[in-house]
């Protein structure tokens, strides 16, 4: 590890948790949420030139034109999926990205699964979970709008990218009593939770977002 790196890890934990303190701040009150967020080491997961940011709270670039959510939505999202459940059961998360929130959402369930669409990305996801000991997140290169049908209905899942309406093929694959949370629109998005009841589904809007579009097909 060079010297600069290194100096990032060693003041890692004071600035997680002064994130934690900024999430608090920001209405952020389940406390597994909250210690979710503090064990997983997000500056890890993004670019060593990046790595100085990691706690700050805003999106950061990845490669292929992609980003890491910030800290406030990855939680404000796992919250209201949350919210007055005993736990996130078996989940899927589309668009795995570089893998931090998989991270962050294996430390609440030990059932997780994640696609990503993006070959390169995914290999960079496999590597930083294998680094931060995450090895039972099950991850698969694959197009997310179709979700993973081999391993459904899903408890949970969450979806980092936005989209004009949620994709029937994930509603599909969400078990009764399940829920699913992605950011719905184009220039104005906000996020959407969906809760399958035995009536049928249920739609519900809160905070606005900014999230890259939810694309067809694998590169």
């Amino acid at each position: 590890m060079n010297s600069a790196l290194h100096g990032i890890g060693m003041t890692s934990q004071r600035t997680r948790t002064r994130m934690i303190e900024r999430l608090r701040e920001q209405g952020i009150r389940d406390e597994r949420v909250l210690t979710a967020m503090a064990a997983v080491p997000r500056h890890l997961f993004v670019g060593e030139a990046l790595a100085h940011r990691a706690y700050e709270d805003t999106a950061l670039p990845l490669i292929l034109g992609q980003t890491i959510s910030q800290p406030y939505v990855v939680a404000r999202m796992i919250e209201l999926l949350l919210a007055g459940r005993q736990g996130l059961g078996k989940t899927l998360e589309i668009g795995a990205g570089c893998g931090y929130q998989a991270a962050v959402l294996a430390m609440l369930t030990k059932q997780i699964y994640a696609v990503e669409r993006l070959a390169p990305l995914l290999a960079q996801a496999r590597e930083n979970l294998r680094q931060v000991g995450l090895g039972h997140v099950r991850l698969k290169h694959a197009d997310g709008m179709v979700g993973l049908t081999e391993a459904a209905p899903f408890d949970t899942i969450i979806v980092a990218a936005a989209a004009a309406s949620a994709p029937k093929a994930l509603l599909d694959q969400l078990a009764v009593g399940g829920r699913m949370i992605m950011p719905l629109g184009g220039a104005d998005q906000a996020l959407c939770l969906y809760e399958r009841g035995g009536q049928g589904v249920v739609e519900t809007r809160f905070d606005g977002v900014r999230f890259v579009p939810l694309l067809p097909g694998v590169a």
